[in-house]
């Protein structure tokens, strides 16, 4: 927390305006809002567009599997209690990504819950109440997105 403090010392040596280091995070929690709700406005801003390239969850080709066998043949046994007997390559590459992609998607469930967002990842309209940002604009968009609460 002591960078957020300098920040907002920062911030207030640069502007003339007193703030808190609180103040600071309601201004970053606002503006990654409605950063937010103008990606959904734009098309964006789901959850299924919270996604990583197929690339980042590896391993993807059979020699990155190789290369690291070792350190990912022990995350399978020992993290998802795989038995690897008779298990191809082809399938240990796949299981690794079923398991990867599993633990991605109950971040983005543990992100979307403390950030106040539903499951699709909007923001829900207490939030938005809170924030000060319950434009009509963006009250209407999220009742075109089912979002009532």
């Amino acid at each position: 927390t002591q960078h957020v403090n300098w920040y907002a010392q920062y911030f207030s040596a640069l502007t003339g305006k007193t703030v808190t280091p609180e103040d600071l995070l309601l201004m970053s929690e606002r503006v990654y809002t409605f950063q937010r709700l103008f990606n959904l406005k734009m098309g964006f801003g789901r959850r299924e567009h919270d996604s990583l390239p197929y690339r980042a969850m590896g391993p993807v080709t059979v020699e990155e599997y190789e290369s690291r066998a070792e350190r990912y043949d022990r995350q399978l046994v020992e993290k998802y209690g795989v038995d690897l007997i008779g298990k191809s390559l082809t399938d240990k590459i796949a299981l690794m990504r079923k398991f990867r992609e599993a633990a991605y998607e109950e971040l983005k469930n543990a992100v979307y819950k403390r950030r106040g967002w539903t499951n699709d990842g909007i923001p829900t309209l207490a939030l938005v109440r809170r924030l000060g940002i319950d434009f009509p604009d963006v009250v209407e968009l999220l009742r075109q997105n089912r979002v009532t609460a």
